[in-house]
């Protein structure tokens, strides 16, 4: 893999010794998740999607859930100990996280966040997650995920 491909998330996986595989797609712009994996003929439930919200305190909380659900916010803030949260504007992503809209992952960003992996993650041997840059994934083991962002597990999603 030449060295143009790292980026922060995958770096963070090589130095911890993290098992995990790329996946690379044609793409120059923001796309959904939900396409992506249509167009890739992926599983949604499989493939996360990284959110960033601000709690009422000030403080920045990363949530991973999957591409076709939703965040319940007020699940969300209970998972991270605050009164509520609220998703950060797209215009501050990267100001907050060092990576842009559709290349957020939960690992590698600029400062460690609190991170809080939907609890459906754990159901499967490989998730997918954003690679850090528009047109590249991440294969890892759910374990694997909430070991290398020093993550917990709760129930983010919205009921169906």
């Amino acid at each position: 893999m030449g060295k143009e491909v790292k980026t922060n998330a995958m770096r963070l996986l090589d130095r911890l010794n993290i098992p995990y595989s790329i996946n690379l797609y044609d793409c120059k712009e923001f796309i959904d998740g939900s396409s992506i994996a249509r167009q890739l003929g992926q599983p949604p439930e499989r493939s996360f999607k990284t959110l960033v919200a601000q709690g009422k305190s000030g403080g920045y909380f990363v949530f991973a859930l999957p591409v076709g659900r939703e965040l319940d916010l007020k699940k969300a803030a209970a998972s991270v100990g605050e009164k509520s949260v609220s998703l950060i504007p797209v215009k501050e992503i990267n100001r907050v996280t060092g990576y842009i809209r559709g290349g957020c992952t939960p690992l590698g960003m600029k400062k460690a966040f609190p991170t809080v992996v939907d609890q459906s993650a754990a159901d499967f041997d490989q998730i997918i997650i954003s690679g850090g840059r528009i047109g590249a994934q991440i294969l890892l083991a759910p374990g694997d995920l909430l070991k290398a962002a020093n993550a917990v597990y709760a129930d983010l999603a919205l009921n169906e």
